[in-house]
């Protein structure tokens, strides 16, 4: 497969290059903090979308984090890399984007019409799409441990979600 040599190729080029911002935390903490977050977000939407257009508190919502994440790339003097993006990381980009928007769409009018509790699990399964995919077309390892995670994930969500 071309497509994933290619991708393969471009993650090792990338995890190479020197970075200028050096964190003492590993990327164990920053996903903590990103799932601490994440919940953060669940409850908070769900009380926003009350009585609003979910389409319109998404909205709000994207204008906020776009707001807030162009103050911290200006902030850290970061907009000056914005010229040495090359043609396929910027489509790559867009197209996470709009991915983005459409999973928070999605969230928000699923979060508008059940409980938050039940909404979220069933949102994490993207962690076993993600695992499946990244083996497919990343050529990430897929191991017995990301293999019982996943599934136990799954399981995890069907049984909140139908409990």
């Amino acid at each position: 497969m071309p497509y994933t040599r290619h991708l393969r190729a471009s993650e090792a080029s990338i995890s190479r290059r020197p970075t200028r911002y050096h964190s003492s935390m590993s990327w164990i903490g920053w996903a903590l903090l990103s799932a601490l977050f994440a919940a953060a977000t669940a409850l908070l939407a769900k009380v926003g979308v009350t009585g609003i257009d979910s389409n319109l508190a998404t909205a709000v919502r994207t204008t906020v984090v776009l707001v807030f994440t162009w103050g911290i790339a200006l902030a850290l003097g970061k907009q000056h890399e914005l010229r040495t993006l090359d043609r396929r990381a910027v489509l790559f980009l867009v197209l996470s984007g709009l991915a983005t928007g459409l999973s928070w769409l999605c969230y928000f009018r699923a979060l508008q019409l059940g409980q938050a509790s039940r909404v979220a699990p069933i949102d994490k399964l993207s962690v076993p799409l993600v695992i499946i995919s990244a083996w497919l077309l990343l050529g990430e390892k897929l191991t017995p441990t990301s293999i019982l995670g996943g599934l136990l994930i799954t399981a995890g969500a069907i049984v909140i979600a139908l409990g």
